[in-house]
């Protein structure tokens, strides 16, 4: 975490845990309009005359569409194309950044760098040197206006002011992510703050993810599902028509000429514990070698009820029960907010 940012967080009351985001005491688990420190997301810089056209060989999405004004989903896939990390990626002048989990840097740095060769690029681990931060519902209108003048209106739009950047995240309520220096985030937590936004924990941020219907990758799912199963491609976070990258022919071959068999859902379940992520689901009855499903992310949405995002077999979801485990709680499951092709 940027010392002066963790600094200026412990001195409103917050607490910095072992993931490196700050938790403040007196935080609500849900609340309509939100400031989120998210310092448990790293920053990796791709910069340099050659940094687009190596990350174009190495990523799900064409990095060709990111702009000045637009960020895109993306992921690194395996040569057996599942995706070993998951992530945006934006620009901020002529550098290229990629926002992801700090739990995934390591392996997305060291899988990068293993590819760079020759090429006229740099990869810079930029986690410190940068804040990022959430900010969740229309009552913070005011300080983004403040700093960024009109604030981006469409998914994955992005604005600009000075060194920071806001990105609009899909879902459906009005959500931000800032990334800037560690004086433009107190200026903009403040002002926030003043306009009526609660300081919250980062598990807010995640839970609009999992009702947004937008995975992440973490270690313990790092090298398990090919982009489809996690709907990446209905969010704009694969290309199928950019050309090669590591593990294009597996993702390709899928999308023309295999059938998808699992895909994710969201779900609810009661449970005594929260569920986590890579746990593996449970149909009864099931004679599969394999297993039906797996959890992808899991938030506490009350006290002893979560919502998740679940990789499921398609046929389970539809005609079976689906259970955390053997003997668990069944999961009630729904298809995610931007729905799925009828052709699925």
């Amino acid at each position: 975490m940027n010392t002066d940012w963790r600094a200026f967080l412990e001195s409103r009351g917050a607490s910095v845990g072992d993931d490196g985001a700050a938790r403040f005491g007196n935080a609500a688990p849900d609340t309509a309009c939100a400031l989120i420190d998210l310092s448990h997301l790293g920053l990796i810089a791709v910069g340099g005359p050659e940094a687009p056209d190596f990350l174009q060989g190495q990523v799900s999405n064409d990095i060709r569409e990111v702009s000045d004004t637009h960020s895109q989903l993306s992921s690194h896939c395996s040569p057996k194309g599942r995706m070993l990390a998951n992530f945006r990626v934006l620009r901020l002048e002529e550098t290229l950044m990629l926002v992801l989990p700090r739990s995934q840097m390591p392996v997305l740095l060291k899988r990068l760098r293993m590819f760079l060769l020759r090429a006229k690029a740099g990869i810079d681990d930029a986690s410190d040197a940068l804040v990022c931060a959430g900010i969740i519902g229309d009552c913070a209108d005011a300080a983004l206006g403040a700093m960024f003048g009109e604030v981006p209106a469409d998914d994955n739009a992005v604005a600009r002011a000075g060194d920071s950047a806001l990105v609009r995240i899909p879902g459906s309520v009005q959500r931000f992510l800032f990334i800037g220096p560690a004086a433009d985030a107190k200026a903009l937590w403040q002002q926030a703050a003043e306009a009526g936004a609660s300081e919250a924990h980062g598990d807010l941020w995640a839970l609009h993810d999992i009702r947004a219907g937008i995975p992440t990758i973490v270690p313990e799912t790092s090298d398990s599902f090919i982009p489809q199963m996690t709907n990446m491609q209905l969010i704009d976070g694969v290309s199928f028509t950019k050309g090669c990258y590591t593990g294009q022919e597996v993702v390709a071959r899928m999308q023309y000429l295999g059938k998808l068999k699992r895909r994710m859902y969201i779900a609810q379940v009661d449970a005594e514990s929260a569920p986590r992520p890579g746990d593996v689901l449970h149909v009864p009855g099931s004679t599969s070698e394999q297993s039906p499903g797996w959890v992808v992310d899991a938030r506490a949405a009350g006290p002893g009820r979560y919502q998740l995002l679940v990789v499921v077999e398609i046929g389970a979801a539809e005609d079976g029960e689906v259970r955390l485990s053997e003997h668990g709680p069944a999961l009630r499951l729904q298809p995610p907010p931007y729905g799925f092709p009828a052709e699925v």
